[in-house]
């Protein structure tokens, strides 16, 4: 018989993907307003992997990788992290951590379309109605008079759409991918690549780097948090969920995340929940229900999205 899942650890476990998660973004955005954003992200991604190698050797865990799949997990490394995680901590210098999260919960939906134009999946009904729900959350979000007014505000938007394409394009990418098999190596060294491009990127575009003990407080705070927890943490718990209760439970990250995020954005950086935002989530959450209610769109738009690259999701 197989062991009987423990009752706590996977409460636990649920904490850790819902608030850890959740939490990243008001992490990222505390970090953003002192660091570089690349040069936050690289720092974080290959600390990350860093330890992970550690843990695995300590675990006797083997870190050897074929060259397909070495070539494999810095392309996905790229998607998720240096694209797909890089830019929007560069987004969130201007736009609330929030919205950012409300965003991003739309992958799903971004994920059936290029489904739909990449494969000619066709696209079911409830999926559908999601899609439509979508949409209009996604409208009512953006359309809000003081985000049309504030050009920052939409070039963040708009970057933060372009990191939902890459995340969903990775997703895609990484269903059939030779990928290492162990999810811990997989993440370790798409964390490791992701973060050495992040530092390519950082001194392509001047960005000026720093010692930690030149970080304010607050900042050294949110970094470890970042590496140790929103890293390496949530990630262990996520898997470790999927394999003792169903994708469906473990999915409804999807939904709690963004609110966590706009709550503590609000309590702890005085962000604004307007009116127009609130039935904005609403719509586009419920939208995101109809899209998550087949299992292998869940297992595609989460766990491949969000485990395996140790991220993004950043995220």
């Amino acid at each position: 018989m197989g062991k009987t899942p423990n009752t706590v650890l996977i409460i636990l476990c649920f904490f850790s993907i819902y608030v850890i998660w959740g939490s990243t973004y008001l992490l990222n955005k505390i970090a953003v307003s002192e660091l570089a954003p690349f040069m936050l992200a690289a720092i974080r991604f290959i600390t990350a992997g860093l330890l992970i190698f550690i843990l695995c050797k300590f675990l006797g865990i083997s870190l050897s990788i074929t060259k397909k799949q070495l070539k494999n997990t810095i392309i996905v490394g790229f998607l998720f992290l240096t694209f797909g995680n890089g830019f929007v901590v560069w987004a969130l210098r201007f736009v609330d951590s929030g919205f950012a999260a409300l965003e991003i919960s739309a992958q799903p939906l971004i994920v059936l379309f290029l489904l739909r134009v990449l494969h000619g999946k066709k696209i079911k009904t409830m999926s559908l109605i999601g899609v439509g729900l979508g949409i209009i959350g996604m409208f009512l979000l953006v359309s809000q008079k003081q985000i049309i007014s504030d050009e920052n505000s939409l070039i963040g938007m708009g970057m933060i759409f372009l990191c939902l394409l890459s995340w969903a394009y990775g997703s895609i990418f990484v269903g059939k991918a030779d990928l290492p098999t162990n999810y811990f190596v997989n993440t370790g060294y798409q964390m490791f690549f992701g973060g050495i491009m992040l530092m390519l990127a950082s001194f392509l575009f001047g960005e000026s780097w720093s010692w930690p003990n030149s970080w304010s407080g607050e900042v050294q705070i949110s970094m470890i948090l970042l590496i140790l927890f929103g890293s390496i943490v949530a990630f262990t718990s996520f898997n470790y969920l999927l394999k003792v209760v169903s994708p469906e439970k473990v999915a409804t990250s999807t939904y709690v995340n963004p609110i966590i995020a706009m709550s503590l954005g609000w309590f702890f950086l005085n962000e604004q929940i307007t009116l127009q935002s609130s039935i904005a989530a609403v719509v586009l959450l419920t939208g995101v229900y109809f899209i998550n209610t087949k299992k292998k769109l869940i297992l595609l738009s989460r766990f491949r999205g969000r485990m395996k690259p140790g991220k993004v999701e950043i995220e």
